[in-house]
């Protein structure tokens, strides 16, 4: 087995698109439910609106790229609003409800016939990144030791991860100020915030805006390295995949979701390849397993080792028990 080169591979992905994907919408969780308690599972509903809003702006209506992102953003927080108007006055599990039927409301919208014309149906749309890589200043590829990045990769990358830098600082800055306080209040008591003369539901409703337009960002990187808006790309497991790097890092951690994506997906590539080596090597019987079961053992080892942390270390890798910990006692 090549173990330099399964090493290599799997660094890459330490620091490559899905990581920055997964770290923005984990992000943005955290807003929500690491730092105010509002359980969100339609997160991948934020990062789709995000990906169509530029899309469909540019691609279907022939429009300049920079109001593709601004109606994205603008679409991030219409939908927290449609969302949170209805429940945030309500039981938190009224809200976990409602967003993950929207999560999959916009993905069927998305892919639905009736609405090719603008969403491009199951097939997506593409032809929409041309201005976004007009813009890039890299004109060769960069070499960092073994690791050699494309010009287009290097400047997806390069934005991504200054969105994940801004975004985490716009966290940390505001969880230090008394705004975020509060969040943490509701998070704890929100009945007691509220005899405090605090309008608990303006301050869910701005989390919930927040953590959206975050995830809104999440899609729109992603569409964007693609090349394309695929509805399918953003089901419920998008989400879940979020809260798993969000809870591997540490809720209400200004860090923890960053380290926990690139964790992740570093954790997937390696399994992944390493179990192929042995595969081709002969350690793993063919009647064990074949090189098209790896993917889904990666995703079972991966569950296996999230069970053991919730048990033994529920408040995450950066997480503070004192803070915030999932019981899973």
């Amino acid at each position: 087995m090549d173990w330099g080169n399964i090493l290599e591979l799997s660094l890459r992905e330490l620091v490559g698109v899905q990581a920055i994907v997964f770290a923005l919408a984990a992000i943005g969780i955290n807003v929500q439910f690491g730092y105010t308690g509002l359980l969100n599972f339609g997160q991948a509903a934020f990062a789709a609106v995000g990906g169509y809003g530029v899309a469909v702006i540019v691609t279907t209506y022939g429009w300049s790229f920079w109001l593709g992102l601004v109606v994205a953003v603008a679409a991030a927080v219409v939908l927290a609003l449609l969302l949170g108007v209805p429940t945030l006055r309500l039981r938190a599990d009224y809200l976990a409800i409602v967003t993950i039927a929207a999560s999959e409301i916009v993905r069927l919208v998305g892919r639905s016939a009736w609405g090719r014309d603008v969403f491009g149906g199951s097939d997506g749309i593409t032809g929409f990144s041309s201005a976004f890589y007009d813009l890039n200043p890299f004109t060769e590829p960069l070499e960092l030791g073994p690791f050699e990045f494309r010009e287009r990769v290097l400047w997806v990358l390069a934005v991504g991860w200054a969105l994940v830098a801004i975004c985490t600082l716009v966290v940390w800055l505001l969880m230090r100020s008394p705004w975020g306080r509060v969040l943490k209040a509701i998070r704890e008591d929100e009945d007691a915030v509220r005899s405090l003369g605090k309008n608990v539901y303006a301050y869910k409703m701005q989390s919930l805006v927040i953590g959206g337009v975050m995830g809104a960002f999440a899609g729109i990187v992603y569409s964007l390295f693609q090349g394309a808006m695929q509805p399918d790309v953003y089901a419920t497991n998008f989400t879940f995949f979020a809260y798993a790097i969000l809870i591997l890092g540490g809720a209400a951690t200004v860090f923890g979701p960053v380290l926990g994506a690139a964790i992740i997906w570093f954790s997937f590539q390696f399994i992944d390849l390493a179990l192929r080596g042995a595969i081709g090597e002969g350690y793993i019987p063919d009647w064990l397993m074949d090189s098209n079961d790896t993917g889904a053992v990666r995703f079972m080892l991966t569950g296996v080792v999230l069970v053991l942390l919730l048990v033994f270390r529920p408040q995450g890798i950066l997480g503070d028990r004192r803070e915030i910990a999932l019981d899973a006692r």
